[in-house]
């Protein structure tokens, strides 16, 4: 298949003509940390032009306006003469009488700088962003660079990447010609371009095959203190492990990692996290991670980017094959793309002996208690399919959650109804033979797909109830299945900022203590004003840096009910960042801490339906 799209590909560089679109992005002439972009296009189809940026991305589910990054944009006629142009919005530009139009300019500044000014509104996600460091660096997510015009994202792009000589781009495409001073790739469509990420920074990468497929590691490590050989022990055994969970589910016969770690001089970004693409994932992770912790982070994080080319990339719905970047229609069904994916993250490493079973639990266990943050009332379709809007999008991060919480207890639910026959990753494999990457299925007809692929009518009265409905998932009644009990004790009365001191973060830029926005907030910080947002200064006077955090945590311990006391933070106030004080009483509270364990004395039909659920055999 490589060889094939090779020579695809040159055939295609060797045809490029009036029919394609040819965009070049200069990564040798950058001023002021802006890149120059110049498309230039064929006949236009229609007198009155479009010209977009996205709105939003597949794979991101929000609203980041990638238009407004640019800068200077200047459209042409074929004589070389400026045209008149409306801005509709920050993504849309609308030209009249443009039946001339040739070719279009402009600047593009980077997301990872807008999301070190706090005094910005909601950045977008660094692994879906983009970063300019002259010299050292380029994240190139396509979509942030390249626009498109409506009617044509299924017109051919030719694009160049004019590099420094010593510079070497990790992507899953194949540059087409020789010379050390530019890359060229032909893609498809703009579907194909958003599709194709690319970093470019000075030559640190790795190739090898694992499973039969090709995979290039590209790592961008400011300081040096990391290799892309340093994880390829790592990346290998989780590869090999995945394509044998996955089988015939996966064709894939290469896939490209961009490993961008943020630290040293340059951004410290906070958007940790993947990408997901067809044949690559863009990944950002912080430089200070020990190298035992990014490898646990590419097992479970670049493994569910992995998952994603099973689900939603080859299998999916209307909304995602014809998506619309300029005015998105979500899905109903992130349980599935998301929830789905990130039960086969932890699912494929018991099954495959990355983990032991313990350590399989102890996951569902933790995924149980952040899903009490979130409204669990809230049916999941309702709140995927309207997911760029308040007060859906703040209940997102529950299909990490409760998302493949749905989907253990659907596969518990096939196990339990097939006498251990058919599971959910069976289930997938008849989704995904029935439909496929170019054979959508309806949003709304998919229950009934699934029905008709298993057999079982009760698959409907799940998702109707579970899935569709504000039923709360009976976690309880489905791990008893499986031979499991939760174990619920209360914690000692505690102070803290949010509920669940464990989801604390670091910003190693300002010393501060962080939370994702969907934290629950203490009932001291709701009190005395807190919000999710702010960033912890200091406790009483006492500050926060990296050497003396388990100092800083031992004195929040010592904090009794009722001691006042003062808390420093940084705020986001009207587009400035101020040092404000916060003060109250104490107030502590105890947690609920909700344990599964397997039974002692499982019954024999739930310990064979526990071992054919942890082993995915029959």
């Amino acid at each position: 298949m490589k060889k094939i799209a090779f020579n695809l590909g040159l055939l295609a560089a060797f045809a490029v003509n009036a029919q394609s679109i040819k965009t070049t992005i200069d990564l040798v002439n950058v001023k002021d940390d802006k890149v120059a972009v110049t498309m230039e296009f064929p006949k236009m189809k229609s007198k009155d032009v479009k010209f977009h940026f996205p709105k939003t991305v597949p794979g991101t589910y929000s609203v980041d306006d990638y238009g407004r990054f640019v800068e200077g944009i200047t459209f042409f006629d074929n004589k070389g003469k400026e045209l008149t142009y409306t801005k509709v919005n920050d993504n849309t530009y609308s030209l009249k009488n443009a039946q001339n139009l040739t070719k279009v300019t402009y600047l593009v500044n980077d997301s990872f700088d807008e999301e070190m000014d706090t005094s910005k509104h909601k950045a977008v996600f660094s692994p879906s962003g983009t970063d300019i460091e002259q010299g050292k660096v380029y994240m190139i997510n396509t979509h942030g660079f390249i626009g498109y015009i409506d009617n044509m994202q299924d017109v051919p792009y030719q694009l160049i990447i004019q590099k420094p000589t010593d510079f070497y781009g990790t992507t899953a495409l194949v540059d087409q010609d020789k010379s050390d001073s530019t890359d060229t790739y032909t893609l498809a469509n703009y579907a194909k371009v958003t599709d194709s990420p690319l970093m470019y920074n000075k030559p640190d990468y790795i190739s090898f095959n694992a499973g039969g497929m090709d995979l290039v590691l590209g790592v961008y490590s400011p300081t040096g203190k990391y290799k892309a050989s340093d994880f390829k022990d790592n990346l290998e055994k989780m590869v090999v492990a995945q394509k044998k969970f996955l089988g015939d589910m996966n064709t894939n016969k290469k896939y490209a990692i961009l490993l961008y770690l943020s630290g040293g001089d340059g951004p410290h970004v906070k958007g940790f996290g993947a990408l997901e693409h067809h044949e690559s994932t863009s990944v950002v992770l912080p430089e200070m991670m020990p190298k035992d912790a990014i490898d646990k982070t590419i097992t479970d994080v670049v493994s569910h980017e992995f998952f994603h080319t099973v689900n939603p990339l080859k299998t999916h719905s209307e909304e995602i094959h014809y998506f619309d970047y300029a005015d998105p229609k979500m899905s109903q069904h992130l349980w599935m793309y998301e929830g789905g994916t990130e039960y086969f993250a932890n699912l494929f490493q018991i099954q495959e002996g990355l983990i032991n079973k313990d350590e399989f639990l102890q996951r569902m266990g933790e995924k149980i208690a952040n899903s009490k943050n979130y409204d669990d009332t809230m049916p999941f379709t309702i709140m995927s399919k309207n997911v760029l809007q308040e007060p859906y999008k703040d209940q997102y991060r529950n299909v990490y959650e409760k998302g493949a919480l749905l989907t253990m207890c659907l596969d518990i639910e096939l196990r339990k109804l097939s006498n251990g026959e058919m599971g959910y990753r069976d289930m997938i494999r008849k989704l995904a033979q029935r439909f496929g990457e170019n054979k959508p299925f309806k949003d709304n007809k998919l229950v009934d797909e699934l029905v008709s692929i298993t057999g079982y009518p009760q698959v409907k009265d799940f998702y109707n109830k579970y899935i569709a409905g504000d039923q709360p998932t009976p976690y309880e009644q489905y791990l008893n299945m499986v031979g499991v009990e939760i174990d619920k004790k209360e914690t000692a009365p505690l102070f803290w900022f949010i509920k669940d001191p464990n989801q604390t973060g670091y910003n190693e830029k300002n010393n501060t203590f962080i939370f994702d926005e969907g934290s629950a907030l203490s009932t001291f910080s709701k009190k005395i004003g807190f919000k999710i947002t702010d960033e912890v200064v200091a406790l009483d006077g006492k500050t926060i840096n990296i050497q003396n955090v388990q100092e800083f945590i031992g004195y929040a311990k010592t904090i009794k009910e009722g001691q006042n006391v003062t808390l420093t933070v940084l705020r986001n106030n009207g587009g400035k960042t101020e040092k404000i004080d916060l003060k109250g009483q104490a107030v502590l509270e105890k947690l609920t801490m909700e344990t599964l364990r397997y039974k002692s004395n499982p019954s024999p039909a739930e310990q064979k339906l526990q071992d054919q659920w942890l082993t995915g055999k029959k």
